[in-house]
């Protein structure tokens, strides 16, 4: 057992991330646990995005450490495409550069790799006399492939794979990490990637295809640290490169069996490893502590994220509110610059949600401020076309005839127009609120909670209750958010017209 160590000087926590998927949500957690069991607070922000989010959040402090492989920050984090096959010489490389670049440290390995895995039912295996990635080729024209959205993008995934081998798929849908191993054993797909510790591998008796040629390159896994946690609390720094060249392949693999089939709370699993490793007491009270988080809905826990994610719409919904009225009401002053503006404020609406989130993270880090600052973006165009569009098409004969009663420009817009463009106002009031309610789910992936929250890690788990406890009170939310707009939208039609009523007769 090794000593207890004392915390950081500034009695600061040691912010813990992870990304969205199991196996970085156990190591995530044994971190946490082993920090804690030195004596370290601890904060934990599992089920961040995938490294371009992870990543940047480590370098700028959000986040103190998380595990990553080094293939991934070879390929994805540097770039370097040119990158050899032997496991030393690839983390050498990614630590001393990155290390240079970016000041932050990468742990010695915990002793397994995840590559990549190509896998297939075995019926199809046996069947076309599949065992390597070179067989794939020859009939990948013939196969149907479900792989990640991770995978087809990156360049070290399928495209990696078709610069290579050639190869081709007859079809190519993006899946989600949690049921690509049930849709090849159903049928709907052919060929899957996933990694060689994968869990499912064995309860799905799939078939694992050989990298005959090592398209892949190594990817050990590690914990990398940031600059900060290096100055503040060189003793954490110490105490997590105690699981270093601790983990093999079949513990990890046994690990993620857990997660995956067995339903095993992550938390559970992170302390059991701890305790076989000698690195934690094996007491039962905190194994039952750290259970009793998982492994039932919180309802106390659930309202406060939803009571956070009403903040984050009320919040981005009322500056988005602030500023885009406004500006469209100045829109009616120049209506041949109107279009353009309105035009580029839309072009907001066609960046993915995730992108947008991720977009804000090199500027303001994780945490609620940048998704706040993403949502207030998205929440932008509807607001300003329909309030323009309201005002432009308000009925031109009663703002004549107001005028002809002597009523200023102001006065027009104001007893007029706007009353008039109530409805339409609050139309674009009502769409950017639902937009907002659902697209805060997506503040998980940066640190922000709300009912993002369960729906990452249930995802990330496979676990459908955990996702139902998140979606479901998101759904609710949206319809009862519209139902209180649609209760302001007649408050506010009725008294408008009371009040154009009223000036018109004081006229």
């Amino acid at each position: 057992m090794a000593l207890a160590m004392t915390p950081p000087s500034a009695g600061r926590p040691v912010i813990v991330g992870s990304k969205p998927f199991g196996e970085s949500y156990v190591l995530a957690e044994m971190f946490a646990q082993l920090l804690e069991a030195r004596g370290f607070t601890v904060e934990r922000h599992p089920g961040l995005g995938q490294t371009l989010i992870a990543y940047p959040a480590l370098v700028k402090g959000a986040i103190d450490v998380y595990p990553e492989y080094t293939g991934t920050g070879l390929l994805v984090i540097l770039g370097d495409s040119a990158a050899g096959t032997d496991p030393r010489a690839v983390y050498a490389r990614v630590a001393t550069a990155l290390g240079r670049r970016d000041g932050v440290r990468w742990l010695p390995p915990f002793g397994f790799e995840n590559t990549y895995a190509i896998a297939v039912r075995k019926a199809t295996a046996d069947s076309l006399h599949l065992a390597t990635l070179t067989d794939l080729a020859r009939v990948g024209s013939r196969l149907r492939g479900g792989l990640t959205a991770d995978f087809i993008g990156r360049s070290d995934g399928l495209p990696k794979l078709a610069r290579v081998y050639g190869l081709q798929l007859a079809e190519v849908k993006a899946l989600l990490p949690a049921v690509k191993y049930q849709a090849l054993a159903e049928g709907a797909v052919d060929v899957i990637d996933g990694y060689e510790t994968d869990g499912s591998i064995e309860r799905y008796h799939v078939v694992v295809l050989t990298d005959d040629r090592r398209a892949f390159p190594p990817y050990e896994a590690a914990a990398v640290v940031s600059p900060a946690l290096q100055r503040d609390a060189p003793r954490a720094v110490l105490a997590l490169a105690e699981l270093s060249d601790r983990i093999d392949v079949a513990r990890m693999r046994a690990m993620n069996r857990q997660i995956e089939v067995e339903g095993v709370p992550v938390a559970t699993i992170a302390h059991q490893a701890l305790v076989s490793l000698h690195l934690v007491d094996d007491t039962l009270g905190a194994m039952t502590a750290a259970a009793r988080r998982e492994s039932a809905i919180d309802y106390r826990h659930l309202a406060v994220l939803t009571g956070r994610h009403l903040e984050l719409v009320a919040i981005s919904l009322g500056a988005a509110i602030l500023f885009a009225i406004p500006l469209a009401l100045g829109l009616t002053a120049v209506p041949r610059r109107a279009e353009t503006v309105i035009r580029a404020v839309g072009v907001l609406q066609t960046i993915p949600g995730i992108a947008l989130v991720a977009f804000m993270i090199p500027l303001f880090g994780i945490g609620v401020f940048p998704a706040l600052v993403a949502l207030f973006l998205y929440s932008l165009y509807p607001i300003i076309r329909n309030t323009y569009t309201g005002l432009r098409d308000a009925d031109p004969g009663a703002a004549d005839a107001a005028q002809a009663l002597g009523m200023t420009g102001s006065q027009v817009l104001l007893y007029v127009r706007l009353p008039l463009a109530a409805p339409v106002i609050m139309a674009g009031i009502r769409t950017a609120a639902v937009i907002d309610v659902g697209t805060a789910t997506l503040a998980a992936f940066i640190g922000a909670g709300g009912l993002g929250d369960p729906i990452v890690s249930g995802l990330a788990l496979s676990d459908t209750r955990m996702i139902l406890s998140g979606a479901i009170p998101a759904a609710l939310l949206a319809l009862v958010v519209d139902g209180v707009l649609a209760m302001t939208e007649r408050v506010v039609t009725t008294g408008r017209s009371r009040g154009r009523r009223s000036y018109a007769h004081s006229r």
